[in-house]
């Protein structure tokens, strides 16, 4: 069975570019805002949304995420307000990928099966879930994928040989490849390195590998495209939106509207990546 994830890869294998895979925080700094945003996202030529589930404890997450999350909780948001967001975005689009990411703790206490038959009723597509690892497949990878779902793994520079097969054995939609080790939102990796980790996952898998962690501007997204399947930006989205807003949390500027500028900027950049590529 495909899903939209492999769907809008294979289209853009014919189209000859890499994607553009944006992340936001669901619920910063509140629903209706966050719900703007995400509409906003594939007009402004994004090619796959990553909602983000907000969690009190985001160990992987740098500031800006934790941030953002702090303040989507502050604001009320729960994980069945952010399936009701992904539901209301599919009220307008019934196109664009929708990948859920966040941590396992929220999903356990709503309850696993209750979860992925909510999330597959809101037209969710897939999963990124940062703290389970291929060795609790059964908690959420195996009955994620027998619901339907794309279940997505992170590999990074330290995942090794030995370790590739366990990474990548109930991997679907795309592999995400954290071109750094740290916590989100660090310095920017080096492109050939990047370059060099592409080709080896792609040794042992056929999905596509998009590439994330430091992703700010369109040279930089033109730069990593150049190689890989598609370019993640998460934390650039998520500053966009706390540069307009105050610390109390009031808006300055429409916070879709500064996202949507920023992430036109970087849809440029993947669509002139396989142009950087040839020359």
């Amino acid at each position: 069975m495909t899903t939209r994830i492999d769907r809008r890869f294979a289209a853009l294998k014919a189209e000859g570019r890499p994607g553009l895979v944006t992340y936001f925080m669901g619920g910063d700094p509140d629903y209706e805002t966050s719900l703007s945003i995400m509409k906003a996202l594939p007009k402004a030529g994004a090619d796959v949304i990553e909602l983000g589930m907000p969690f009190s404890d985001p160990m992987a997450d740098g500031p800006a995420i934790q941030a953002a999350g702090l303040r989507a909780l502050k604001g009320g948001q729960t994980l069945a307000k952010t399936l009701a967001m992904a539901a209301d975005f599919r009220k307008h689009d019934e196109d664009t990928p929708i990948v859920m990411m966040g941590y396992y703790n929220p999903i356990y206490v709503y309850g696993v099966e209750r979860f992925l038959t909510d999330a597959k009723a809101s037209g969710v597509d897939g999963l990124i879930v940062v703290d389970l690892p291929p060795e609790m497949d059964e908690e959420l990878c195996v009955p994620a994928l027998k619901a339907g779902l794309n279940f997505i793994r992170l590999a990074t520079p330290t995942t090794d040989e030995k370790r590739m097969p366990a990474v990548l054995s109930n991997t679907s939609g795309f592999v995400y490849y954290v071109s750094m080790t740290g916590i989100t939102g660090s310095a920017l990796p080096d492109t050939t390195k990047v370059g060099a980790a592409v080709d080896r996952i792609k040794a042992h898998t056929d999905l596509p590998v998009c590439v994330g962690f430091g992703v700010k501007t369109s040279e930089q997204a033109r730069a990593i495209g150049a190689s890989a399947d598609g370019v993640v930006v998460g934390t650039a989205i998520v500053n966009a939106v706390a540069n307009v807003l105050t610390a109390d949390g009031r808006k300055t500027a429409d916070p879709a509207e500064a996202v949507a500028t920023l992430v036109g900027g970087l849809a440029q950049g993947v669509r002139q990546a396989r142009l950087a590529a040839a020359q």
